[in-house]
């Protein structure tokens, strides 16, 4: 019997060994509520955000884990990214909701019947959608450079990640970082994407934030601890969000050509007075395209137009995301985004 009641307990302490060792061989993201360190510094509220829009893509590819890695150790405020859909129903970080242009999807052989032709925002694109693959055959794909002229040296070494492995990276970070997803292409997703319980993209995106503690009105404690904001060009995917949740959420507006991929409503009209008594009510702020503030003229920048104004009389939030490329023009650019 002594030997018996030694044997079963070594037999569990070498069990429970085994189990932290494989756990210490890898990252490990605890939910919110099981975080310990308490001590993490704050995120600043005294300046203009600094938002990594897509993570720090100038070197890494866009929205891969690295880029947001490296967007926090370059001292951002905030980590951007587009969340889509698979097949399966699974939230992804990939800005297009076709896969062509910044996967090596056309080099797999096994992928070559997925081409398919749908209509997006009006017109008929052909491609391989995300819509189309499930996780397990996102995964196996590789992403590379958007542009030719940034660095190359990254290509094919990251895959995509999911909105899950996004927000373990805001979490696992040595200081308070917000997050900033933006629900893409709503109403695509919810033509091709089909969830076994009847909900829709929006709620499987806000299910994702609740589950992970993403709550509270703009500056409550609740959003200081994990701050965030919501955002999408669809105000009527914004507006069944605002029933579920109450982080902040960012009304995106388009180029001034680009109607609403929802509503089909002309930037005229969702810039208007009218438009934007009604959309507060549902929003903080809104996300417009940089040229519908100060409007670029032969690589020259043009007198600012109202629209900051206009929104600012509303009580409205302004959240710009500029990407600078070159040198040349910067500190005015930096100038006139400090007027906003």
């Amino acid at each position: 019997m002594a030997m018996g009641a030694t044997f079963v307990p070594l037999i569990l302490s070498l069990f429970l060994l085994q189990i932290i060792t494989v756990w210490a061989g890898r990252p490990f993201y605890p939910l919110p509520s099981k975080v310990a360190d308490e001590n993490r510094q704050s995120i600043q509220t005294v300046r203009p955000y600094n938002i990594a829009h897509r993570g720090s893509n100038g070197e890494l590819p866009e929205e891969t884990a690295a880029a947001y890695m490296r967007a926090i150790k370059e001292g951002a405020d905030f980590i951007e990214t587009d969340i889509l859909a698979t097949k399966d129903g699974a939230l992804i970080c990939f800005h297009d909701v076709m896969l062509d242009d910044t996967t090596d999807v056309a080099q797999k052989h096994e992928f070559s019947d997925r081409k398919r032709t749908y209509e997006v925002q009006g017109t008929n694109v052909t491609g391989w959608f995300t819509v189309d693959f499930t996780l397990e055959e996102i995964k196996t794909l590789r992403v590379k450079q958007r542009y030719t002229f940034r660095d190359q040296s990254y290509n094919w070494k990251f895959s995509i990640i999911t909105f899950e492995e996004f927000i373990a990276i805001a979490l696992d970070a040595p200081r308070v970082v917000g997050i900033y997803p933006e629900m893409k292409n709503p109403v695509l997703i919810n033509q091709h994407v089909k969830w076994s319980d009847g909900k829709r993209f929006e709620d499987k995106f806000v299910e994702t934030l609740l589950k992970y503690g993403y709550k509270g009105e703009y500056m409550s404690s609740d959003w200081l601890k994990q701050p965030i904001f919501i955002q999408s060009f669809a105000p009527t995917s914004l507006i069944y969000a605002s029933n579920l949740t109450d982080s902040p959420k960012i009304f995106l507006i388009d180029d001034f050509t680009m109607p609403t991929q929802d509503t089909n409503q002309s930037f005229w009209e969702i810039t208007s007075d009218s438009y934007l008594d009604y959309i507060k009510e549902y929003v903080i702020g809104i996300g417009p395209w940089k040229d519908t503030i100060v409007v670029p003229d032969k690589n020259y920048l043009t007198t600012p137009t109202d629209l900051v104004a206009k929104a600012h009389a509303h009580d409205l939030q302004i959240l710009l995301e500029v990407c600078i490329l070159i040198k040349s023009g910067l500190q005015q650019i930096l100038r006139k985004m400090t007027q906003l």
